[in-house]
């Protein structure tokens, strides 16, 4: 049993990862708990593993005069036995290892070592996946069922229920899936990844990935606004002068926002430049429809958009999308209007 254990402690350090002295260290610690249930012994059990995987138990106990409690206790006459130099009240340490105890460390042994295997793999996955918590991974689809799709990231499954689906998806099994991770938990009954199609922070991460100038921080997103499966807005600025914040995230010939909208399935993204002047910015967030005037209400935080009477339509977008993603992306309660609806007159450009 001693040198099995050892190989077995051995191929473990190589296969799981988990350190050869951590394992022996909670082996120690159970063998003693173990000693403790089985010989009725008291707390001061020590149980040592040598190099060869052999197992000896020891047990601290005090030299009395008159023993009242075997398992805590030595008359000063068997501690003389082992030592003629010990006086009442001193601690000795003896050998207790039982004749039988290799039955009962090997079991406890493979449960020890079954649990900490669990626990450990359960850790390391948790700090794998932790790390990547508000971050996209790729996974790949591996079932479709009613409460959700079951989604393989790495060397684990996790369910992405309906709410977290983009609306008008299909989802079809080997399907490779960008995911956004929203929360991992390490709970009782295993880790937990929470996984999304949905948040606004798929969109921010996939632009990352394909902008070189979004990852080194020349371009920044200011906001977005997502209706997820159909349409989403986003906000950039540049800190560069020299550098286009919105041609940076369309890319040469549109290859950056390819990119980006082959991660999103059938949404479409509207790239909109940032401007601290909010009439500016809502201009700009109106896209593609042409704006005539902007006026500000700061008071109620509202703004009336004037556009013209055939881009009224395009403004608002179909059941008002374009102006509900506008008024999300700006912060601004957006009221649009047509020139003809105010009886102005503006002399297009």
């Amino acid at each position: 049993m001693a040198s099995e254990l050892m190989l077995a402690l051995e191929l473990l350090e190589k296969e799981k990862k988990i350190n050869k002295e951590e394992l022996l260290e909670t082996l120690r610690s159970s063998l003693a708990g173990a000693y403790r249930k089985y010989y009725d012994a008291g707390e001061d059990v020590t149980v040592d593993i040598d190099a060869e995987g052999g197992i000896l138990v020891h047990t601290k106990k005090t030299v009395v005069e008159d023993v009242e409690d075997s398992a805590t206790e030595i008359t000063l006459e068997q501690a003389k036995l082992i030592d003629p130099k010990y006086q009442v009240g001193d601690v000795v340490v003896i050998e207790t290892t039982p004749k039988n105890f290799g039955r009962i460390a090997a079991q406890n042994a493979k449960q020890m070592l079954v649990q900490h295997i669990r626990e450990a793999e359960r850790g390391r996955m948790y700090s794998e996946y932790h790390e990547k918590e508000n971050d996209v991974i790729v996974g790949t689809v591996q079932k479709i069922e009613k409460r959700g799709v079951l989604v393989e990231i790495g060397s684990t499954e996790t369910l992405m229920p309906q709410h977290e689906q983009a609306p008008g998806e299909v989802y079809k099994p080997g399907q490779k899936l960008p995911v956004y991770v929203t929360e991992v938990r390490n709970t009782t009954k295993g880790l937990q990844i929470t996984v999304s199609r949905t948040h606004p922070g798929l969109v921010r991460r996939l632009f990352e990935r394909e902008v070189p100038e979004i990852a080194n921080g020349t371009v920044e997103i200011k906001s977005i606004a997502r209706e997820a499966g159909s349409r989403s807005k986003i906000a950039v600025v540049s800190k560069n002068p020299n550098v286009d914040a919105v041609g940076a995230c369309v890319g040469q010939k549109g290859a950056r926002v390819s990119a980006v909208l082959r991660g999103l399935g059938e949404e479409k993204v509207d790239v909109v430049k940032y401007n601290e002047d909010p009439a500016v910015f809502i201009t700009e967030s109106i896209s593609p429809a042409r704006v005539l005037r902007v006026t500000l209400d700061e008071e109620n935080n509202a703004a009336e958009v004037i556009v013209p009477e055939f881009q009224l339509s395009l403004a608002i977008g179909k059941e008002g999308q374009n102006a509900r993603l506008a008024a999300k992306l700006t912060g601004w309660k957006i009221d649009i209007k047509s020139d003809k609806e105010v009886g102005e007159v503006f002399q297009l450009g």
